[in-house]
């Protein structure tokens, strides 16, 4: 009896399309980064703006993807973009980099923040109980829990893509919910409004002071302008970025949603948008129930927390930290599943292991999926999370502007192929999309040079890998032929 599918099962409708989209793009990131942001730009205007250009970026790049994802609605998604709109090695390197940082480094860091709330409720599995330690080298209950959360996950996925749907809806439509929830009730119930106060801040750009590369806190606030506002903006887009971010990850299922070429492109849209309003209206929630200081230097760096204890008192670190439970393990479940089927279709293209492009009885790429599961536990014990984020943040936005040029290019190279959507904007929104990507990885390499730098690297690092990769796989052919 045969124990393998030799196909995807289409199964996921537009609303579950729509759920990994919002689903993927909601984890911690919105709970703490603002902290971050008022510290590089200082002012309630230039803390919305950030956000604006974040949730416009998204979106502009989504419905772009959306142009794509009609033309080939095949499992793999970027990386079959890239591979047709230029050549096989930018999508290998696309796959590579998504291998080695950009997804798994996401699941880890999703997963240590996973942990790190869960230890407001128990203590006993905190980033400070160790259960190992050996010179400089720790290892943590709480990165144990990360990496039982991941392999958990991955089991729950292994067993077909019914398991991995239920998960995602459930868990990203009560965070869906508890977020409206806090917004409205951050406007309700705080006893004092800081509205007023911190609006005064107006678009007067100002940033904290900086010792040894850190920010000092309570300290000197200094103006800033120019090529220092950009780079500052820039700077603070990081979190901004990695919070938006993983949208992309429903077109690398494309093989198993129904109709994917409507489907995969609405999903886009109506899954960045909505997460995009949901962060915007939040960070406002945020403007009225703390000082501008209280959201730059909040007890932990938890700026969520915060406002959920001005909001609900005692209670709000609790409420919080199930939010986020709730929050990261719904966004892991849905990196998870959507990142071994780029593994899966590069397999298929002899450019990946072998054993990654067979699927298993539940048709789900199994082999992948714990591969995948390896690596982002090896990224859990390597701590260094805000130090992930620089690195992520920079990979995920050279691709996507590179897949958006890729939009260009197959106007030219494809006219003739059936396109059920077309990049809205076109020419002029992508074009608005590659500049302000390019400005922000620019930038990012002078304010942030090594993590960033590190990103390239490693991306880099895949071009003798793929040239290695295509001889093997040419002598091989020769062997078979003799």
């Amino acid at each position: 009896m045969d124990q393998h599918a030799t196909a995807f099962k289409p199964s996921l409708r537009l609303i579950d399309a729509t759920m990994i989209v919002a689903g993927s793009m909601i984890g911690s990131g919105i709970f703490i980064v603002s902290t971050d942001i008022v510290r590089n730009v200082g002012s309630a205007g230039w803390l919305i703006v950030v956000w604006l250009i974040s949730g416009l970026m998204t979106v502009m790049a989504a419905v772009s993807y959306g142009e794509m994802s009609g033309m080939f609605p095949k499992a793999g998604g970027q990386y079959i973009y890239l591979k047709e709109a230029f050549n096989p090695l930018s999508g290998f390197l696309y796959g590579w980099s998504s291998f080695t940082v950009i997804q798994t480094a996401t699941i880890a860091a999703v997963g240590v923040a996973f942990s790190r709330f869960t230890a407001y409720l128990i203590p006993e599995v905190g980033e400070n109980v160790f259960i190992f330690s050996s010179g400089n080298f720790h290892i943590s209950a709480a990165q144990v829990l990360a990496i039982a959360m991941i392999l958990f996950l991955t089991y729950t996925n292994t067993r077909g893509i019914k398991g991995g749907k239920i998960i995602q809806t459930t868990f990203t439509s009560v965070k869906l919910l508890s977020l409206f929830g806090l917004i409205i009730l951050g406007f309700l119930l705080v006893k004092h409004s800081f509205w007023s106060e911190n609006w005064q801040t107006g678009f007067h750009a100002v940033q904290l002071e900086k010792s040894a590369g850190a920010f000092v806190k309570h300290g000197n606030w200094f103006p800033i302008s120019g090529t220092v506002l950009i780079g500052a903006v820039a700077a603070a887009m990081v979190g901004s970025l990695f919070s938006s971010d993983a949208w992309n990850n429903v077109t690398f299922i494309a093989g198993e949603i129904k109709n994917p070429k409507r489907n995969i492109g609405l999903s886009l849209f109506l899954g960045t948008l909505i997460v995009s309003i949901i962060y915007i209206t939040t960070n406002l929630m945020y403007l009225n129930a703390l000082s501008l200081d209280q959201i730059a230097f909040p007890g932990g760096d938890r700026v969520a927390v915060a406002a959920s204890n001005a909001i609900f008192g005692n209670a709000g670190a609790i409420i919080i930290a199930v939010m986020i439970m709730i929050s990261t393990f719904g966004c892991n479940n849905g990196l998870i599943l959507a990142g071994a089927r780029v593994y899966y279709t590069m397999a298929n293209d002899g450019l990946f292991f072998k054993k990654a492009g067979i699927l298993n009885k539940k048709a789900v790429p199994e082999w992948a999926l714990w591969a995948q599961a390896t690596v982002a536990s090896i990224l859990c014990l390597s701590g260094g999370y805000n130090d992930l984020l620089d690195m992520i943040a920079f990979v995920v936005v050279i691709f996507y502007v590179l897949t958006i040029i890729g939009i260009f290019v197959l106007r030219k190279k494809k006219p003739n192929i059936d396109r059920p959507y077309k990049a809205f904007g076109y020419p002029f929104l992508p074009a608005l999309y590659i500049i302000l990507g390019s400005v922000f990885c620019v930038f990012l390499i002078i304010f942030k040079p090594l993590y960033t730098l590190w990103g390239l690297g490693i991306v880099l690092a895949g071009i003798p890998v793929y040239y290695i990769t295509v001889h093997n796989k040419k002598n091989k052919l020769e062997l078979d032929e003799r």
